[in-house]
Parts: C-alpha cells; structure tokens; sequence
C-alpha cells in the first residue's frame, strides 16, 4: 500500500489546466506526471468551463496520485449567480449588485457539501456574509 508523502492544494479554472505555472510549479517538485494530472483533470472538469475549481491533490511514495475537486469557492458562485466581473473594491460605499434570498439559497445547496456550517440557515448566513463583504446588497 503505498503512502502519502505530500497533499497538495490549488484552484484551477475548470477544463483549463496547463503544465504551465501554477500547476507545473505545484506538482513538478512533488515527482508527478504533470500531464497526466493536467489531462485527467480536464477531463473531470470539462463541463464547468471556466469556473475556479479547488482540488486537493494526494502523492504517493510511488509517485502516483489521486485527487478530489471541490466545489468553486463561495465568492465566484455569488459573481456567476449575478452575472458580474467581480466585487466591489469599497464594499461599505458602492454596492456592486443585489442577490436575493433564492439565489442564495441555490448557491448554499450547491456549495453546503463543502462547508463546515451545521445547518442549512447557518450556511446561508455565511454567504451572505460573503456577498456583503464583496459589496452586494442581500435582500
């Protein structure tokens, strides 16, 4: 059974991965096949073109690896469900969008296998949280 020698963690745009820098830089010293990893990753991600993807990536003594997508991180579900760009840069003075109880509520079923809240309510209070400090109104 082979074991961990070292995990680790990066986000990339679903669909695109490249042995290019982060990835090459991230799992070049680690001994895996980047392009093994970049070629299986796209594969697992070609239907979230575009979308930041988490994956946490496990390395194995015998230089073969495994690795797990999460779901994008809370902030870029907020900008798609919006439609927009990115956030405010003065998140208390200029409001940037409006994001409603629903949306929310779409972005907390689809990210909530991901976060450590206890309870749907709670989750949604951290998006919320999360929308207010990018600048959108929650309504």
């Amino acid at each position: 059974m082979a074991t961990v020698v070292k995990k680790i963690k990066l986000q990339i745009p679903g669909g695109k991965a490249t042995p290019a820098p982060p990835v090459g830089t991230a799992l070049g010293p680690a001994g895996v096949n980047i392009g093994q990893f970049v070629q299986q990753f796209n594969d697992a991600t070609k239907d979230k073109g575009g979308m930041i993807i988490p994956v946490d990536l496990s390395v194995y003594d015998d230089r073969s690896f495994t690795f797990i997508l999460k779901n994008p991180p809370a902030s870029r579900l907020i900008l798609k469900a919006l439609g927009i760009e990115k956030g405010s840069s003065k998140a208390r003075e200029q409001k940037v969008g409006n994001l409603s109880k629903e949306q929310v509520a779409a972005i907390v079923a689809e990210k909530m296998p991901d976060m450590n809240a206890a309870s749907a309510e709670a989750a949604a209070r951290t998006i919320e949280g999360t929308a207010r400090s990018m600048g959108i109104t929650v309504k």
